[in-house]
């Protein structure tokens, strides 16, 4: 459970699988000579580790004859936070050794996030090794093995069918390990709140309760090995295989952890916030140190969240009333309404999701081509959309994006949730597809991962939330900025998606520093934003078993628009918006200081010439 795994290390690049083998000799042969190349040798070691990262990268396919890590998963073991706390100590003394003096501009930037990360997980493992909650409704390791074998296993051949079945051989000590781990986790007195016990017990009976046809590992096994040429024989083996599969591993491990689940759902958590948990409001600090990479406190956040919302309903209000909208009412009330007019729905047909899909495609193109001109360079990565699946989608939040195989075999994909039909009012689509699409998610980690003048460890050691997501919130509003979104609705739908972002600073610090119940939380985002119920339901039980996470939009995107706006003060009309966004996104994935020194670099450069 405490195992680093690259879950999000699946973006092209551009080098294949022989580069990846040299590259491999090099690193483990050569003497380390640099920071760099310990770090570079750090990555490399955790990836290895990780069978499900090297799947999803894709390069190390070729070598499958040698790793066999497309028949494996990783299976938890009970030493396994003993190892990792030692490996995070052995990793920040290393790191304490090298001398800033003796190192270039870069490498001090790369020793700065390192030690900052390494710090970061050290204390986690150490003081909070149980404050997570495992088994949750949003990306629970529940359905983490079906979204993983549905979605990033490769089926081009029999023999990585076969290696599909040896998988999901492998699920039910997944689970024993994982159960074990749960054990521990109720031994330290930390119990999920009571509606997460409700949403995973009723998840885990209907994964146990599906037939073989139903089964999603089923039906997305079987749709993958009719598109290989296979004879009857080696397709009914197959088949038979999958079913039997499900039956001897994957189901017996959901068994487990339903059954304790039902064991221990007396003990559940009467709280909602990560407060109420042993030393939870240190942890809570933690995460936010994680999170936004800053040093904020929760009452800063707070307020500043309060100041945000007022900030912009007022815009909001602005513009409802200038399209003839009663001035009397509420901002939360009128786009509620706004929510609620069949003008802005779509109509609930049986081809309802495939409309909107490719209506979701065609703002992604527009958006590609019409944000040319505010950078110097466009990744070359293609990202394509598609829906939430139905296994996930009552659940999951209202879209999210996932990175492309680094061989090139998968494209970035923005999926789309359109569970609930409500859920897609059009005024708010292009707004999303900025945030998840172009010129947030896909354009920054696409841009990153193609930058070959970055180390290995900075494009794939390090990541936080408060730049990737604060940099796709700032996407927003620069799409609008750009012209992307002229009609005011649409305006009304990148703001709304701000005041989303400015109310999660409010209702996480409420949550988990302030003390609210879940629905009061729900009751604010509700009165704030307008937003749906299904919508305000799933995104603050998110926040409550995800502490700290949601602050890193609000905080990223600010410190962004700090930041630019002190280089356009500082340059006037030397102010180049190119070399603005360059200049945050050269550098890989850093923290928000780093960003920040970055900013302050490219201004001196820009006034000495």
């Amino acid at each position: 459970m405490v195992k680093r795994i690259f879950k999000t290390l699946g973006v092209l690049t551009f080098f294949g699988t022989s580069l990846i083998s040299l590259y491999l000799i090099n690193l483990f042969y050569m003497k380390p000579a640099s920071i760099d190349h310990y770090l570079a040798k750090e990555v490399i070691t955790d990836l290895l580790d990780s069978p499900e990262a090297m799947t999803y990268m894709g390069v190390f396919d070729g070598l499958n004859w040698l790793t066999n890590h497309n028949a494996m998963l990783s299976i938890p073991k009970s030493d396994d936070l003993k190892k990792d706390i030692q490996s995070a100590r052995n990793r920040l003394n290393i790191l304490n050794k090298y001398d800033n003096e003796s190192l270039k501009s870069d490498q001090r930037i790369t020793k700065k996030i390192a030690i900052f990360d390494t710090e970061n997980q050290l204390n986690q493992l150490e003081l909070f090794p149980y404050h997570d909650y495992p088994l949750n409704q949003v990306r629970g390791e529940h359905h983490n093995i079906i979204s993983f074998m549905s979605d990033m296993h490769p089926v081009r051949n029999l023999s990585e069918a076969e290696d599909f079945i040896k998988r999901t051989d492998l699920a039910i000590e997944v689970y024993s390990g994982l159960y074990d781990w749960l054990q521990r986790q109720a031994a330290s007195g930390i119990y999920a709140p009571k509606f997460v016990y409700a949403h995973i017990i009723e998840q885990l009976n209907e994964l146990i309760n599906y037939s073989h046809e139903e089964h999603p590992l089923y039906t997305q096994f079987i749709k993958k090995i009719k598109l290989l040429d296979l004879s009857d024989d080696e397709f009914n083996s197959l088949k038979n295989s999958i079913k039997n599969s499900i039956q001897k591993s994957v189901t017996p491990g959901f068994e487990l952890l339903r059954d304790f689940m039902l064991e221990t759902e007396k003990n559940a958590n009467p709280h909602h916030g990560i407060w109420s948990q042993p030393n939870g409001d240190e942890f809570y600090k933690l995460r936010i140190r994680s999170y936004t990479t800053t040093d904020y406190s929760p009452e800063k956040i707070h307020q500043m969240g309060l100041s945000e919302v007022a900030r912009i309903s007022k815009r909001m209000k602005e513009i409802l009333v200038s399209l003839g909208y009663d001035s009397n009412k509420t901002v939360g009330i009128l786009m509620n309404e706004l929510n609620e007019d069949p003008s802005m729905l779509y109509a609930d047909t049986p081809d309802r999701k495939e409309i909107v899909v490719q209506d979701y495609m065609n703002m992604v193109n527009e958006a590609t081509e019409g944000i040319k001109e505010y950078f110097h360079t466009m990744p070359r990565a293609p990202v394509i959309v598609k829906a939430v699946p139905e296994y996930s989608e009552q659940t999951a939040p209202g879209g999210y994006y996932q990175a492309p195989a680094l061989d090139g075999s998968r494209p970035g994909v923005f999926f789309a949730n359109l569970y609930d039909i409500k859920q897609t009012p059009k005024y708010s689509m292009k707004t999303l597809t900025f945030h998840e699409a172009t010129p947030g998610h896909h354009h920054q980690i696409a841009h990153s991962l193609e930058n070959e003048e970055l180390t290995l460890y900075r494009r794939f050691g390090y990541r936080t939330s408060a730049f990737s997501e604060g940099w796709a919130l700032y996407s927003e509003q620069l799409s609008l900025e750009a012209g992307l979104a002229p009609d005011p609705y649409d305006e009304l739908g990148i703001l709304q998606s701000e005041i989303f972002r400015a109310v999660r600073l409010v209702v996480d610090t409420g949550i988990h520093y302030k003390k609210w119940t879940r629905e009061e939380a729900i009751d604010y985002m509700k009165a704030k934003t307008g937003m749906s119920d299904t919508e305000c339901r799933v995104e603050i039980e998110r926040y409550i078993v995800w502490p700290g996470q949601a602050l890193s939009y609000k905080v990223g995107m600010i410190k962004m628009l700090e930041l630019r706006e002190k280089a356009i003060k500082a340059l006037g009309k030397n102010f180049n918006i190119k070399d603005f966004h360059s200049a945050v996104l050269d550098y890989g994935n850093p923290p928000l200081f780093i960003v920040e020194q970055k900013v302050e670099e490219m201004i001196e450069r820009a006034l000495k010439n």
